[in-house]
């Protein structure tokens, strides 16, 4: 790998930058907000979304409780060494709609951690795929546990991965 991040020879020539806001000001607000409120503040703007929204180029498309939808346009940056997209790529959708989803039903002080993520690759992804969405949707919510489960489909709801999260809940006084 060479300084520029590039590899070296015959991978040089395209460039990407980004930016993203301090994560310290989301965080904070997720400890204080119930999940729902949290999330609506998030795509209203006034809090500034995840760094690794910026570093893969998706964002929220809506949000309900219990439901999370996702939006991406795939590029050559998330491409894979076969040139395809890379299935991290996959997995970091359908584990950000399966966990936003859960969060989406905490009340204010509680928060999560996913305990696993399985993910089946049903087909596979490139830029001339298109606009994509992945929504996620919580199954159970328990006192301690919950699972939630996210599609990764075309703008034509072609489904290219599905998966299953499970996540453990952290409450108040708990």
């Amino acid at each position: 790998m060479t300084a520029d991040g590039t590899g070296g020879g015959a991978a040089r020539g395209r460039r990407r930058t980004y930016e993203w806001a301090d994560p310290a000001r989301s965080a904070a607000a997720a400890r204080e907000l119930d999940g729902i409120s949290f999330f609506r503040e998030l795509i209203a703007g006034r809090l500034p979304p995840p760094p690794i929204a910026a570093t893969l180029g998706f964002g929220w498309l809506s949000v309900e409780p219990g439901t999370v939808v996702f939006e991406i346009t795939p590029a050559e940056y998330h491409y894979n060494p076969i040139g395809s997209v890379h299935g991290g790529v996959y997995a970091t959708l359908c584990d950000s709609a399966c966990g936003c989803a859960v969060h989406s039903m905490l009340p204010a002080g509680a928060h999560y951690t996913s305990l696993d993520l399985s993910v089946r690759f049903i087909r596979q992804i490139t830029f001339r795929t298109g606009r994509m969405l992945c929504a996620g949707t919580v199954e159970h919510l328990g006192s301690r546990t919950a699972l939630a489960t996210a599609r990764l489909t075309d703008s034509a709801g072609k489904l290219y991965a599905q998966a299953a999260s499970s996540c453990m809940i952290f409450r108040p006084g708990g």
